[in-house]
């Protein structure tokens, strides 16, 4: 087009009424208009939830609440133009009509209540993993979502990966015949040669001052109050019982997740574990828990095993000299067979004469955009289900982990009445199952 005819063309479309904007606001080729991005608020972004920050950073991150400004410190540096607090209720309260959903980050001990407090205010949540500290927390936080539409994702980022899908489709082709057991396995809370956390953890016997930069009762939040030591954190939360899960929160939710999803799994009849000795207010060392489910549908009753702390499974008789078990990952044992998979990878069957016969089957699975973008797309769309790990599918799959927990704690197999959600056996169980909150930061407010 020339110039001139251009100029001519230009006048007539603002004569008409039309306006020329620039392409940055209407979008096109890989540009999202502003009218079309998501109003995120990060809450508890100075570690894991920085990474989570960074995978949704194409939309608009415009404000950041942190406990700890100068953990938070790299975090504020990477959205220069957000507003920033220190607790996520004045935030709400402030701001939260500009906002739509919410990215949780924080201690385990606080996923529930900062996420039914967005909830409450009708914004999305994704919350990192475990998404609740306690069962009965995980079972309200599913059925409010439910009940206001909300979209909500769990941080279990392997729930997204190509090697869960494959594992339920070979798994459904008969890769390696019914299934009779399952083991998934972590090195945490540590080895020797790997510690990440310390337990059993020591409680402090002296307070020391928390530094300038901590709130630290807003770091307590929901727990009982305590006075403070660096010996609760950062990370080393995860050991004790009124901060966090232990390893079973940190790890099985991603290592055991393709049994829950391929074998839809549902609540267990019972669950019991051996493991070293509690801490007298955190996890053992190493724990291997035995979950016992009953037949459903095609599938016969099975067990699941849960192994921590360096603990693994008896290797298959038939898994070849060169293959080794890794620090991380999940085994089926089949009547034909075994099937290893972990970290989202292709599952492996052995032994080597069934991988070379089996036959792959059909994807019939649809692949996922990744995890946290197939959030971001459902909140845009308000269509929860498109978020294959929001509540709805989570919550029921911590419910049944938490239920291992339970068996550790009072050292006893638990029989789970998971429609009345009670231990039958064990009524010490029922504080573990409910818990009580410090006056402000109640789980319905």
């Amino acid at each position: 087009m020339k110039r001139r005819t251009f100029l001519k063309t230009a006048v007539a479309a603002t004569a008409a009424g039309f306006t020329i904007v620039p392409r940055y606001v209407l979008g096109g080729d890989g540009v999202t208009p502003p009218s079309e991005k998501l109003n995120i608020a990060g809450i508890g972004v100075g570690a894991q939830g920085a990474v989570v920050l960074k995978d949704v950073a194409d939309q608009n991150v415009g404000v950041l609440v942190d406990v700890d400004y100068k953990k938070a410190a790299g975090t504020f540096k990477t959205y220069p133009t957000a507003r920033v607090f220190k607790d996520y209720r004045v935030m709400l309260d402030k701001v939260g009509k500009s906002i739509d959903a919410v990215v949780i980050a924080t201690p385990d001990h606080m996923h529930a209540p900062i996420s039914m407090a967005a909830m409450r205010a009708g914004k999305h949540v994704y919350c990192e993993k475990p998404m609740a500290h306690s069962i009965e927390e995980a079972r309200v936080m599913t059925r409010f979502a439910k009940e206001k539409g909300l979209v909500t994702q769990m941080g279990q980022n392997g729930h997204a990966s190509e090697g869960t899908r494959q594992i339920k489709e070979w798994l459904a082709a008969g890769a390696i015949g019914a299934v009779k057991e399952v083991h998934g396995w972590t090195d945490r809370p540590g080895t020797p040669k790997r510690p990440w956390w310390p337990q059993p953890a020591v409680v402090p016997a002296e307070a020391e001052t928390a530094p300038e930069n901590l709130e630290w009762d807003l770091w307590l939040g929901a727990a009982k109050e305590r006075p403070y030591h660096k010996a609760y954190l950062h990370f080393v939360w995860r050991g004790f019982f009124d901060f966090g899960t232990g390893a079973l929160g940190d790890m099985a939710v991603h290592n055991l997740d393709p049994a829950w999803y391929a074998l839809e799994l549902g609540a267990p009849l019972a669950a019991s574990s051996v493991s070293g000795p509690l801490g007298k207010e955190s996890y053992p060392a190493w724990q291997e828990i035995t979950f016992e489910f009953a037949a459903k549908g095609d599938r016969g009753p099975l067990k699941v095993i849960w192994h921590d702390g360096g603990k693994l499974p008896e290797p298959p008789a038939d898994l070849e000299g060169k293959y080794n078990l890794e620090d991380n990952g999940i085994l089926f044992v089949g009547e034909k067979g075994t099937m290893i998979g972990g970290k989202g990878s292709s599952p492996r069957l052995f032994p080597t004469k069934l991988r070379r016969e089996f036959v792959e089957p059909p994807k019939t699975i649809p692949r996922s955009i990744g995890h946290r973008q197939e959030w971001v797309k459902a909140c845009k769309d308000g269509k929860p289900a498109d978020a294959k790990a929001g509540f709805d599918y989570s919550g029921p799959f911590v419910e049944m982990l938490l239920v291992g927990n339970l068996a550790t704690r009072l050292q006893k197999r638990i029989e789970w009445d998971s429609e009345n959600m009670r231990a039958t056996n064990a009524p010490e169980a029922e504080g573990m199952i409910r818990k009580s909150y410090r006056r402000g930061f109640e789980l319905m407010g």
